[in-house]
C-alpha cells in the first residue's frame, strides 16, 4: 500500500479518530516516571508524588482532546477539570500541555457561545488562583497574571485560525462565484456567436424567398440555403451541448482558417456580395487568435446580413509571425434603426476575447456611410477561452 493510498484513507477517516492519537501520545508521555512534575505550574506548589488520583487527571486532560473538533465546548470543560485537579493536588503532570491545545481548539472551532465560554474560564481562573494561594504558593500576583495572559493568548490564537478559516471560505466563495459568473457569460457569448449568425442568415434568406416565387429555380436554391443553414444551426448547437460535459474533449471541432471561407461562401448564399481576401498562413502556435478572428468575421458578417443587406462587404485576415489582423468593412449606408451591433453584445463579446488574448480591437461607422471592424490579434497566447468554449 503506498504512502498516498494511507493517507488517503487516514483522510477518510472520522475526526475523532484523528484526533485521537494526540491525547494518547501525552497520556503515555505523562506516564512516564521521567516526565513526572515536568508540567504547567500555577502557584508554584510542591510537587506531589504520582498516585492513582494522578492517573484520572492525566485521562481527564487527554482523553478529550479526541472530540476537540467534534465537541470543543466537552473537551475545554472536561479538560478544564483535569487540569484543576492537577494544579490544586500539585501533580504537574506532562498532560497539563492539553490546556492551551484545549484552547485553541475551542477558539477555532467553538460555533456558539464563544463570549460565554471565555467569560466562564476567566471567571473560573480568579477562585482558582485564590484557592492554590492558600494552599502555599510561593507566586506572586504578576506570576498569576502572565499566566491567565498566556491562556488568553491560546485562544487568540484559536480565534486567528478561526478567522482565517473563515476568510479563506469565504474567498473560494467568491472565486466560485466569479467562476460560475464567467462560465455563464462564455455560454451566452458563443450561443450568440453561433445562433445569431444562422438564424440572421436564415431570416434573410427567407425573406428573399418570398420575392422569388415567379423563379423556381433560384427559389429552390435560396431554400436549399435556408435548409443548409439550418443544419449547421443544429451541428453547432449539438457541439456546444457536447462542450458542456465534463469529459468533453476540448480539441474537437476548433476553428480553422478553411472554415472562413464556408463562413463567406454562407454569407454569399444569403444574398451578401462579399470579398475574401486571405495573406499569409497561420502560425503552428496561433492557438486562440485563430478562434477569434473566427468569431471577429462572422460576427461582422451577421452585422452586415442584419444592417447593410446587398451592400458590398469587404473580409481581409492577414497572418503575420506574431499577430493576425483582422479588418471587414461594408459600404453604403447602415440602418439607422438600431445601433451597431444591435444590442451590443457581440461586439462586446469581440472586445473581451481581443484584450484577454492582449489585442486591439474596434468596431466604427465610416463617414462614407457603412461600417468598419478592426482588430490586431496576438498570435501564439495561451488559451484563454476557458475551458474549451472556444470551440464551435
Amino acid at each position: 500500500m503506498t504512502l498516498r493510498r494511507v493517507t488517503d484513507l487516514w483522510r477518510r477517516c472520522d475526526v475523532v479518530v484523528r484526533d485521537l492519537p494526540l491525547g494518547l501520545l501525552i497520556a503515555g508521555a505523562s506516564l512516564l516516571p521521567a516526565l513526572h512534575g515536568r508540567g504547567t505550574q500555577v502557584g508554584d506548589l510542591p510537587t506531589r508524588p504520582f498516585d492513582a488520583l494522578a492517573v484520572l487527571v492525566v485521562v481527564l486532560e487527554c482523553l478529550p482532546l479526541a472530540v476537540r473538533r467534534r465537541w470543543p465546548a466537552v473537551c475545554l470543560f472536561l479538560v478544564s477539570l483535569g487540569f484543576v485537579l492537577d494544579q490544586l493536588r500539585g501533580y504537574h503532570v506532562f498532560a497539563s500541555i492539553a490546556m492551551p491545545i484545549a484552547l485553541i481548539s475551542a477558539g477555532a472551532h467553538l460555533e456558539r457561545g464563544r463570549r460565554v465560554a471565555a467569560g466562564l474560564l476567566t471567571a473560573a481562573y480568579v477562585p482558582l488562583a485564590i484557592a492554590v494561594d492558600r494552599l502555599g504558593a510561593t507566586e506572586k500576583a504578576e506570576g498569576y497574571v502572565i499566566f491567565y495572559l498566556a491562556l488568553a493568548l491560546a485562544w487568540g490564537i484559536g480565534a486567528w485560525l478561526r478567522a482565517t478559516r473563515t476568510a479563506e471560505a469565504e474567498r473560494r466563495r467568491h472565486a466560485a462565484e466569479a467562476a460560475r459568473a464567467a462560465e455563464r457569460t462564455r455560454i451566452a457569448r458563443e450561443l450568440h456567436d453561433v445562433v445569431t449568425h444562422h438564424v440572421t442568415a436564415m431570416v434573410v434568406q427567407a425573406e428573399a424567398a418570398r420575392y422569388l416565387t415567379a423563379a423556381p429555380d433560384r427559389l429552390d436554391t435560396t431554400l436549399t440555403a435556408v435548409t443548409d443553414t439550418g443544419r449547421r444551426a443544429i451541428t453547432d448547437l449539438r457541439h456546444m451541448l457536447d462542450l458542456l460535459k465534463p469529459d468533453h474533449d476540448t480539441d474537437v471541432g476548433a476553428s480553422s482558417p478553411g472554415e472562413l471561407r464556408t463562413l463567406v461562401e454562407q454569407t454569399r448564399r444569403a444574398g451578401q456580395p462579399v470579398e475574401f481576401t486571405e495573406e499569409g498562413s497561420p502560425a503552428e502556435s496561433a492557438g486562440s487568435a485563430e478562434f477569434v478572428t473566427y468569431r471577429i468575421v462572422q460576427e461582422a458578417l451577421t452585422n452586415a446580413l442584419k444592417y447593410a443587406h446587398g451592400s458590398r462587404t469587404v473580409v481581409r485576415v492577414r497572418y503575420g509571425e506574431q499577430e493576425i489582423s483582422v479588418e471587414v468593412s461594408t459600404d453604403g449606408t447602415v440602418s439607422r434603426t438600431a445601433s451597431l451591433g444591435g444590442s451590443g453584445r457581440g461586439l462586446a463579446g469581440l472586445r473581451d476575447r481581443v484584450d484577454a488574448l492582449g489585442g486591439a480591437f474596434s468596431a466604427d461607422r465610416q463617414a462614407g456611410g457603412g461600417f468598419l471592424v478592426r482588430a490586431r490579434i496576438p498570435a501564439g497566447g495561451a488559451d484563454l477561452l476557458g475551458g474549451g468554449w472556444g470551440r464551435a
